[in-house]
């Protein structure tokens, strides 16, 4: 058969043969007629009018929003520019003379139509050109753009094809001698020759001027970018300033993804949001709408806060339920006249032309559907980005102003979590806001269709699709109730794991860690019980959405065969293509519900935490500053933490301080000292009483709140760097010298909680940060910063709580406070002499000092406490992993190598093949994937299958006989639905089973490698990246990946089976198929190295969101003594515009994808539409070329399908990517060496024997240890004293195997340490670390971890540490909780459970490294008194923090920047005045002695 019948396609034949004899044939003469050619021509110069002219409104509104006219580049004319003016006027003006003189010569004769339609084609290129030329005076005339905008570009192209095409229409007609006038035919070469150049200026010729990647305004309608450049230099996103045609098209996006393709992408590349999308904009509207909506009381409900939130987005709102109505309706055109084109091919024509009319119609719907759709996914994106971003912005401030209180009711977790989760959540509903009215509206639309194509068989299928939404219900509920149950355990997973990253230095030295590891393991277990439920629920959910549209079918055609309704192949085939769209809102819409049930649950949430109290802004009376003499007053002060107690924390309180008084606090373990500060910050609220304050405040509080960040940026907290005042303050604080040991200085980057500094380094950080501020006020909540007294603070008013008596009579005003009282206020020797609670403290202190007396030492000449001597009262315990920075080998290069928290490794570059390839075998060596992908196949077999056998067994008409019978048609479809159903039912429970396998799989084998990671592991990884991948990624592996990896294969296949029926059809399909796929392959390629890095950076942009805000949590109170609120929320707007930024750039590339996608199957579903009208009648069967268009209308949803499965397999697979990383972190050595197991007895005496002991933390770092050899004898006590970097904690870390040897040995009762394994060497040692660890659990679980001990050894440890009574009193003894961080038992407490922890252990070696370091000299010597009392014949080792601690020890070993500098026994060294340990004695007792003059 010819491809073109001669007397029905005549004109193309005219076109592409030269031996056509005649050229007007039926049905497309009007295409060569003069009246066509001008009408067309004239109504396209309409529309560019039209469309300038909205151009310039929308500039205008824009202007009048405050944008202003921007322009990008400076002023340039280039003569591309100036002929391209001149052109345009020359085409007006030619158009306008040709115009003129056509009226004059034909106004005298009659008028035709012809005349009239050829002057009005003039009239309007007239104006239309004119317009052009004042476009492009205003727009460009100052612009140095490299090329013209896109829409010049696309009406210059279309001016030169309808130019040429009536040029060849005037030869063709010249041809077969037809007259026609001399002007028509200039004119028309003019044109030609006009619209070349244009076309070459267009797309070849480029203005002069600076070509930058960003500078090229792709597709950008009124070619201006955006000049503003924001912070840092970075430029405001182009979206602020597209053209209207630009932003139809997504144009704007093209520079960031051009600039994606040549570099990778960094968050420098991503433009700012613009004002009205940033926190910045957006933030204070929602803020001043909800305290509108709040009224007075200011408690925040959910109706509160929705309204606020609509508020702040009504304007997206309102579009994008524009975009779904729109949407909406053209979706189901199609499925409306897919009957009227199957009677059109049957040969049944309504009007001449139809064919054409069918074809434009499908096509203007299909135009409008893609259009509507983008912008509606796009903006709901956008509204989703804003209003995440006030939420979490309100979630934040809130955070900030929280009285304690409220806080103790949220763990921090919890905070965290309504940040992470619930404005994530929120923020994710603006993709469902408006299905719900959809679904009605599209159910009704189906119905009439329905009812048109087939009557009252309608209401069967409605019945059968309420019947199907039905079923969905329970399976939704039970999948939210699945969801909920799965999100409790990993909340509580998540809290157990953040716990023990948080402390895995105290569990490693007491070799707990795998113990935990099964904590957290059996808690993954329940996680995992209700994930299999989830998943398999989910399996059942696809099966009854794939089945749906079968069902709905099966259910419509019996009933039309019971009604006996006619089945026709058209009628048939408009059903189908209806239940498909159908298919959608039956499916989402339990979906929908449980997203709404989810989004109000989440709502309830921020809205009840937004409406807690916050601390009272009444408790402190500020006076203005130097107005009076008095600093601090408190009069008749009653203060209580908890105000629904009967009795309160503070009673009574009645002190005044002066100016430049110094006021020390002292009291025994929980008399309330730190709280007596908390409530002269304010953080207590306020029962009676007044308390006035005169002048700014510093606090250094007891355990050292330090951020991640530099040292300076620590220190300077906020204030500008003044070099003099800094370099004084860090000589006060003896920081110089630790500043000397890290390598990059102050520069140093601190990690999470200040992990790579020791305990002594963060509390100088911390005093320094206080004496920069150069406040009037000082409060100090700790034992060591006494010194700093002495030097900067000569005129300030100081507040000091100390345990340490020797820093007492210093002070002109001490309280001494018992059980929330101030019970003695005086002078050191008045109150000496006249109550018990001081006596108390300071008898306990001189006992201690008499020790020293009994040495005799003769006062040396009197030392200034200078830093060099000094310091060593100063440290506290110095765990000097300073020098072990780095351990990973970065890939970032912004940040000097070496320092210890290297920027978080973010791989660049395509996911390698083996990341999918290890994915897919995790589970069952990958078996099951061949039976996943055969039941797919078969289900779309039997899908295409039993549509086909319908569209070939039905009849056209009514006329024509039927292949088979009506039960034979039915009985065959229903066979094949049902198989279909089956089959999809097979590989969903596969593919969960697969999937289930694999998260736990990959969980596992991730936990087991951090469990085993070394120490160093953990110092250069801040815990936020292991919580991570813990958290969100594994998410990712447990509910996404599986469902993604299916989708995607499910649709290619789906695709592959669309171009079989089309082909079947018309195997010319091809010839446009094949160019389009490669075109939508290579936009792919050229969109996906953009998009996967900006998928990277939004996980890497909000790790410090999240690490901010819960640094901010734990440090609140500091940040509100500086009054540094304001600074730390102008950060959190600055984090939360950082992660806006890739989140909105991500959604607007994956849109400009899928248009272009769109626009391209729209082009192969019209080339089909064409190809099928323009055969003559009969020579395929109507019935399956409708088949063809009723897949062909899902083409462009499903190539789209295709490629943004592609391309979010390719972004989920980087978690997958992230754990996969984490299971080649290299480990520990074994915990157990089976074949070199110590005895159970040993160590017997506990001698301890180093010889030539090196040790370095990494092989590129010096030596710390730089060669030292000793021995400790069993059973004796030694002490280890020494400075900041002398390696005393480093050799302690060496003794548990923290850290090994570079060369050298440690040798245990004769053992290797290194020979055996690291459980049997930790387990045999005991330590009391230095800071004093609680884990939350129950006593006995603090004490007992391991359960290895009864009850009773259990009580008899607690009554040998003191803590026997404490536990009794407790309502659930050993039971009784213990909250995160041990923050129900004080600090001193929580050092007596590790001293607990070590009497029930009874090892042979002990360890105390700086254990006193926060405990009162009571308690101190309680603790020295029980480690006599029961660690006689023990080997003891101590890290001395006081004099005092060492000086009853056997042997006192002296180190000096990593060699020993003196051992022997005290008093040996006492007896050598020059010796180093001498001297530090005596400037100690000199101190202390001070005291009782």
């Amino acid at each position: 058969m010819e491809l073109f019948d001669s007397s029905k396609h005549g004109t193309l034949s005219a076109f592409f043969s030269h031996y056509s004899s005649s050229i007007t044939y039926p049905g497309t003469d009007f295409l060569l007629k003069p009246v066509f050619i001008r009408g067309f021509s004239g109504s396209l110069h309409l529309v560019l009018l039209f469309v300038l002219l909205v151009s310039w409104v929308w500039k205008k509104f824009k202007v009048g929003e405050g944008e202003g006219p921007k322009q990008r580049f400076g002023s340039i004319q280039s003569w591309y520019y100036k002929l391209t003016l001149l052109c345009c006027l020359g085409v007006s003006g030619l158009s306008l003379v040709f115009c003129l003189l056509n009226y004059f010569y034909w106004h005298r004769n009659d008028w035709s139509e012809e005349k009239l339609v050829t002057l009005f084609d003039l009239a309007i290129r007239t104006l239309a050109w004119g317009a052009l030329c004042v476009y492009l005076h205003t727009q460009f005339s100052n612009s140095s753009e490299s090329k013209f905008p896109n829409l010049l570009r696309v009406w210059w192209g279309s001016y030169f094809s309808i130019s040429c095409y009536s040029l060849v229409i005037d030869i063709l007609l010249y041809k077969e001698h037809v007259s026609l006038p001399v002007q028509s035919l200039v004119f028309d070469v003019v044109c030609v020759i006009s619209g070349l150049f244009f076309i070459y200026v267009g797309f070849f010729g480029k203005k002069e001027g600076r070509n930058t990647v960003l500078e090229e305004p792709l597709l950008n309608g009124n070619g201006n970018a955006e000049s503003n450049n924001s912070k840092g230099g970075t430029p405001v996103t182009p979206y602020s300033n597209a053209g209207i045609f630009s932003i139809l098209t997504f144009s704007w996006m093209g520079p960031l993804i051009a600039l994606g393709n040549k570099k990778t992408l960094d968050l420098e590349d991503v433009p700012e949001l613009y004002k009205g999308d940033s926190v910045v904009g957006s933030f204070p509207n929602f803020r001043n709408k909800l305290e509108a909506e709040c009224g007075a009381d200011g408690r925040v409900t959910t109706f509160h806060l929705v309204k606020a939130l609509i508020f702040s987005v009504w304007k997206d709102v309102g579009w994008t339920g524009l975009y779904a109505i729109f949407y909406t309706l053209a979706s189901y055109v199609g499925p409306y006249l897919i009957d009227t084109f199957v009677q059109y091919l049957y040969g049944r024509r309504q009007f001449k032309n139809e064919g054409y009319a069918l074809v434009s119609a499908f096509m203007v719907a299909k135009l409008v559907e893609c259009l509507c759709q983008r912008h509606w996914f796009f903006k709901a994106q956008q509204a989703g980005v804003r209003i995440r971003a006030v939420l979490v912005t309100a979630i934040y401030n809130k955070g900030l102003t929280l009285s304690c209180q409220s806080k103790q009711g949220h763990t921090s977790g919890e905070i965290i979590n309504f940040m992470t989760v619930d404005a994530e959540r929120v923020g994710d509903f603006s993709w469902y806001m408006h299905d719900p009215w959809m679904v009605i509206l599209q159910v009704g639309l189906a119905l009439v269709i329905l009812y048109i194509n087939l009557g009252l068989a309608a209401v069967a299928t409605l019945v059968a699709t309420i019947v199907v939404m039905l079923a969905n219900v329970p399976l939704g509920s039970l999948q939210e109730k699945f969801q909920e149950k799965l999100m409790e355990s990993k909340d509580k997973r998540m809290k157990a794991t953040s716990e023990v990253l948080r402390n895995m230095r105290i569990l490693k030295l007491q070799a707990w860690e795998m113990k935990f590891l099964s904590k957290i393991n059996e808690l993954r277990k329940t996680e995992a019980g209700w994930l299999r439920k989830f998943v398999y629920t989910s399996a059942m959910t696809s099966f009854v959405f794939w089945g749906a549209p079968t069902f709905v079918s099966v259910v419509t055609f019996v009933a039309c065969m019971l009604l006996g309704i006619p089945l026709e192949s058209g009628k048939i085939l408009s059903a189908l293509a209806t239940f498909r769209i159908l298919q959608e809102p039956i499916y989402s819409l339990p979906d929908t519900i449980s997203m709404i049930a989810q989004t109000k649950v989440s709502l309830d949430r921020i809205a009840s935490f937004l409406s807690l109290d916050d601390l009272p802004p009444d408790v402190i009376e500020n006076l203005p500053r130097g107005s009076s003499d008095t600093a601090i007053e408190i009069v008749d002060g009653n203060f209580s933490w908890d105000l629904s107690s009967p009795s309160p924390t503070l009673k009574n309180l009645n002190f005044k301080v002066s100016q430049g008084m110094r006021v020390a606090v002292c009291g025994t373990v929980g008399s309330g000292k730190s709280s007596l500060l908390s409530c002269i910050l304010g953080e207590v609220p306020k029962i009676s009483g007044t308390l006035k304050m005169c002048g700014t405040k510093a606090y250094v509080s007891q355990s050292p709140w330090i951020q991640s960040g530099k040292i300076e940026e620590n220190i300077l907290f906020g204030q500008e760097m003044d070099r003099e005042r800094y370099e004084r303050v860090l000589e006060a604080c003896s920081l110089k010298k630790d500043l000397e040991i890290l390598s990059f200085g102050d520069q140093t980057i601190i990690g999470e909680r200040g992990i790579n500094l020791s305990g002594g380094q963060k509390q100088r950080v911390q005093i320094a940060r206080a004496l920069y501020q150069d406040a009037d006020i000082y409060l100090f909540d700790d034992p060591f910063s006494a010194e700093c007294l002495l030097g900067l603070l000569g005129s300030k008013t100081v507040i000091y709580v100390t345990h340490q008596v020797e820093f007492l009579p210093a002070a002109d005003l001490i309280l001494v406070m018992k059980d929330g009282r101030i019970t003695q206020a005086g002078k050191f020797n008045d109150i000496l002499n006249s109550g018990t609670d001081f006596m108390e403290l300071v008898g306990a202190h001189a006992e201690a000092l008499s020790m020293l007396n009994s040495a005799e030492v003769e006062p040396v000449e009197k030392i200034s406490v200078s830093k060099e001597d000094g310091e060593f009262a100063s440290t506290s315990g110095v765990v000097q992993k300073v020098e072990d920075t780095d351990v990973q080998n970065s890939k970032t290069d912004d940040l000097p190598k070496g320092q210890l928290v290297q920027e978080e490794e973010r791989e660049k570059g395509r996911v390698g093949l083996s990341v999918y390839w290890k994915y897919i075998t995790t589970a069952y060596g990958g078996a099951l994937v061949p039976f996943i992908l055969l039941g797919q196949v078969l289900f779309q077999v039997l899908q295409i299958g039993s549509n086909y056998w319908m569209a070939w067994a039905t009849p056209v008409s009514e006329d024509v006989k039927p292949a088979v019978e009506t039960s034979t048609l039915l009985t065959v479809y229903v066979a094949l639905a049902v198989g279909s159903s089956f089959c999809i039912l097979f590989r969903s429970t596969l593919l969960a089973t697969a999937g289930y396998k694999t998260a736990t799989l990959l969980f596992s084998k991730m936990h087991l490698c951090v469990f085993r990671a070394p120490m160093s592991f953990f110092d250069a990884t801040p815990s936020g990246r292991i919580l991570n991948r813990a958290s969100t990624d594994q998410n990712v592996v447990d509910l996404n990946m599986p469902g993604q990896i299916g989708a995607l294969a499910n649709s290619m296949i789906q695709l592959l089976g669309i171009i079989a029926v089309m082909s079947q059809v018309a195997w010319q399909v091809f010839i446009i198929f094949i160019p389009v796929i490669a075109i939508c392959i290579w936009l792919q390629q050229y969109y996906i190295s953009s998009a996967r890095e900006l998928a990277r950076l939004v996980g890497v942009c909000k790790a410090p969101v999240i690490q901010h805000f819960a640094e901010t949590i734990s440090g609140s109170t500091t940040i509100r003594s500086f009054d540094q609120e304001s600074r730390f929320r102008d950060t959190n707007m600055k984090l939360m515009d950082g992660y806006g930024r890739p989140k909105f750039h991500t959604a607007a590339a994956m849109e400009w994808l899928c248009f272009r996608l769109d626009m391209l199957s729209s082009i192969t579903f019209g080339f089909c539409l064409v190809f099928l009208i323009s055969i003559p009648a009969g020579v395929i069967d109507p019935g399956v070329a409708g088949l063809a268009v009723t897949y062909g209308l899902n083409l462009n949803m499903l190539q789209a399908w295709v490629i943004w499965n592609l391309c979010n397999v390719e972004n989920r697979i980087i978690s997958v990517e992230r754990l996969l990383q984490y299971t080649t972190i290299p480990s520990e050595p074994p915990l157990v060496i089976e074949s070199n197991q110590p005895d159970r007895s040993w160590p017997l005496r506990g001698k301890v024997d180093i010889h030539d002991l090196q040790v370095r933390y990494a092989p590129h770092m010096p030596l710390v240890l730089r060669g030292i050899t000793c021995s400790f004898p069993g059973g004796m006590k030694t002490g280890i004293v020494g400075r900041t970097g002398s390696g005393k904690s480093t050799l302690i870390q060496t003794l548990f195997r923290i850290v090994d040897p570079a060369s050298g040995q440690i040798l245990i009762d004769g053992i290797d340490i290194s020979s055996i394994g690291l459980h049997d060497l930790r387990s045999r040692l005991s330590i009391i670390p230095q800071d004093p660890t609680m884990f939350e659990g129950t006593v006995r679980s603090n004490l007992d971890p391991l359960e290895e001990y009864t009850d009773e050894q259990i009580w008899e440890a607690l009554d040998k540490c003191q803590l026997g009574d404490e536990v009794r009193r407790k309502e659930g003894k050993l039971d009784s909780t213990v909250s995160e961080n041990g923050e129900n038992w004080s600090m001193g407490q929580r050092q007596l459970v590790c001293l607990g922890r070590v009497l029930l252990k009874k090892s042979k070696v002990l360890v105390l490294d700086e254990a006193t370091a926060s405990v009162d000299t009571a308690t101190d010597n309680l603790i020295q008194q029980t480690l006599r009392q029961h660690f006689t014949d023990c080997t003891v080792i101590t890290i001395a923090h006081r004099i005092t601690s060492v000086l009853d020890s056997d042997m006192v070993l002296l180190l000096s920047h990593g060699l020993i500098d003196e051992y022997d026994s005290p008093a040996t060294l006492l007896e050598n005045k020059s010796s180093s340990f001498a001297q530090l004695v005596a400037e100690y007792t000199m101190r202390s002695n001070s005291s009782f003059e």
